[in-house]
């Protein structure tokens, strides 16, 4: 039997299967669209499809170092329950290891994982663990010495925050403090030069207007600013602030104590950004019951 396009369509719109996993069932069955309907949940497809629009906000970050590069992959879940099972966390270690050898988020989903894709791994997993999740991102870091450190480890080296630092000089003592120093105040940047000038434009623009409020002349604002900027800088860039180990010196003081220069940073958080659903499970009963 020829297989149509609205064929296709009409088993994607019924079980949310992709365009070709639902071509194929329909071949694999002939065009019985209820067969094609059981050939999918039979695969877990059509159960994956399913939950692949609920909102994943949990999960791992995972940290994996070799040498002079290291990786930080972001795996997330809808429940922070499925972030203690273990066969999520040997899945999320397992993607960390492949994420070595590849560049970017796009190339980590392509490629192989035990014979299968890691994009078909999380989707065979969802069949399985029965939520959403999803790989969601991946940061690459290499120097002549990277550390890693996972903030609220769930296992070893997978938890809620990871960070990598970058470090030429110094000992891997010195780099951990400051990778905990990262995960703790979250520098926006390593250092001014790294900022998006139109980030420091509109910061700068803001406090000039706020200054401007005060009703003092133009000239005096100038100096004010000058000194607001700096205290700005001191909060969002890594080597200006002040270092969690020892309030007393700035992180880029104690590099220059410790005989180190900080060359990068990574810190990747679960769900940072994701905006996250509030359940209200007194509607939801309420709207069940009318209806």
């Amino acid at each position: 039997m020829a297989i149509t396009a609205s064929m296709v369509k009409e088993l994607r719109d019924t079980t949310g299967a992709g365009m070709m996993d639902a071509k194929k069932a329909l071949t694999e069955t002939d065009g019985d669209m209820e067969a094609a309907v059981d050939w999918l949940r039979t695969k877990g497809l059509a159960k994956a499809a399913k939950k692949s629009g609920r909102t994943a906000a949990e999960g791992l970050v995972a940290v994996a170092v070799d040498g002079g590069t290291g990786v930080a992959v972001e795996v997330n879940s809808e429940t922070d329950f499925v972030g203690k099972n273990a066969d999520f966390q040997k899945m999320v270690s397992g993607i960390a290891s492949v994420a070595m050898g590849v560049n970017d988020i796009d190339g980590l989903k392509a490629a192989d994982m035990d014979g299968k894709s890691v994009e078909q791994t999380v989707t065979d997993a969802v069949a399985v663990i029965g939520e959403n999740m999803s790989v969601r991102r991946m940061a690459k870091l290499e120097g002549d010495q990277v550390v890693a450190y996972v903030h609220n480890a769930a296992a070893d080296g997978m938890g809620k925050i990871g960070v990598l630092v970058a470090t030429k000089g110094g000992d891997a003592g010195f780099a951990k403090q400051v990778a905990m120093h990262v995960a703790a105040v979250n520098p926006a940047s390593l250092s001014e030069a790294d900022l998006d000038p139109a980030v420091v434009e509109k910061e700068k623009q803001v406090q000039m207007d706020i200054a401007r409020e005060s009703g003092k002349p133009e000239q005096v604002i100038e100096k004010m600013i000058v000194g607001r900027m700096k205290k700005y800088m001191a909060e969002v860039t890594l080597v200006n602030q002040a270092f969690v180990v020892n309030p007393d010196l700035t992180v880029g003081d104690a590099a220059k104590e410790a005989g180190a220069e900080i060359t990068g940073f990574v810190r990747l958080e679960v769900g940072e950004g994701i905006e996250k659903k509030e359940e209200n499970f007194a509607e939801e009963v309420a709207k069940a019951a009318q209806g």
